[in-house]
């Protein structure tokens, strides 16, 4: 079995199936580190993501998840972090929120302890958990997803490519969502903050990570530039200034760009070839990857496994 990419939803992906018992190789353009996964602020929190009904459902499955790899923040990580989505109301959410521990409303909005993770930590941790469950990662590029079948041992193919799909697919319908970050020292700041409407092109909102407070951001529809434009990142930090005075002053570290790849609704679904062979298809999760990736691992694993 291979699973074509090797972002976060391609290795949680890769891993339920390799402890599933399968023989499975992630073929990936680039190493985990590089991808679009790594530089996400990465809080758990259904954004930007469609239909919201199996959406919540992912997302759930994975709360729980986090919610156990939170107790060895170091090694996975991921911790629970507190924090206020401002603004937001309850009622404005789908039934899946009534499920999420401690999400409460408060004067400034929603608050909640939710897991926020430390993307290349998390990352390199699903890679050296699925070599150990007896999984090959092979750095290769491809041009069309029929490649992952030129052997005839291989049964199932896993299409967890991203944005790649556009053009490994073709599918047309995934775009990519520009987000520009800014890192900077955190001036002491330990909770999480948003004020980020699914149809917002900008956001506000900062993340205090080990390497720094991630501040953003932006969310472009249809920009593929991943070089980073100096004068939204000073409005970035100035937006956030306004929540957090101190941010103001704090030193910047870096720049981050990731495009978020997009789509109408998350494409999980199973293909039976004409050699009766599987392609599954995995891709499409917007804003979200990290937030319902163990959801989604799980239900690609049952459409492979047939």
């Amino acid at each position: 079995m291979i699973v074509v990419g090797g972002g976060v939803i391609g290795l949680t992906t890769a891993l339920v199936l390799a402890e599933h018992g399968r023989r499975v190789r992630v073929w990936t353009r680039e190493p985990a580190e590089r991808t679009t996964s790594a530089v996400a602020g990465a809080l758990w929190w259904p954004y930007r993501i469609e239909p919201e009904a199996f959406a919540g459902e992912w997302a759930l499955t994975s709360l729980t998840v986090y919610q156990e790899l939170a107790e060895r923040p170091g090694e996975t990580g991921v911790r629970m972090v507190e924090g206020v989505h401002a603004g937001l109301r309850l009622d404005e959410l789908g039934p899946w929120a009534t499920r999420v521990p401690e999400l409460r409303e408060t004067g400034a909005g929603l608050q909640a302890r939710l897991p926020l993770i430390d993307m290349p930590v998390h990352l390199g941790w699903l890679r050296e958990r699925f070599l150990a469950a007896g999984g090959v990662v092979e750095e290769r590029s491809v041009k069309d997803l029929a490649e992952a079948f030129e052997s005839e041992a291989v049964d199932v193919v896993v299409n967890c490519t991203g944005l790649g799909a556009r053009e490994l697919v073709p599918d047309p319908a995934v775009r990519p969502v520009r987000g520009q970050l800014v890192v900077v020292e955190n001036p002491g700041i330990t909770t999480w903050f948003t004020a980020a409407g699914h149809s917002d092109v900008k956001t506000t909102y900062f993340f205090p990570q080990p390497g720094g407070l991630i501040l953003g951001g932006t969310a472009e529809a249809d920009e593929w530039s991943l070089v980073p434009d100096p004068a939204v990142a000073e409005e970035i930090v100035r937006r956030c200034a306004e929540v957090r005075p101190e941010i103001a002053g704090a030193r910047v570290l870096g720049h981050r760009i990731g495009l978020r790849p997009t789509r109408d609704a998350v494409r999980l679904d199973r293909e039976l070839r004409a050699d009766g062979r599987v392609l599954v298809h995995n891709y499409g999760h917007g804003g979200a990857g990290i937030t319902v990736a163990w959801g989604c691992a799980h239900d690609a694993a049952r459409l492979a496994e047939g």
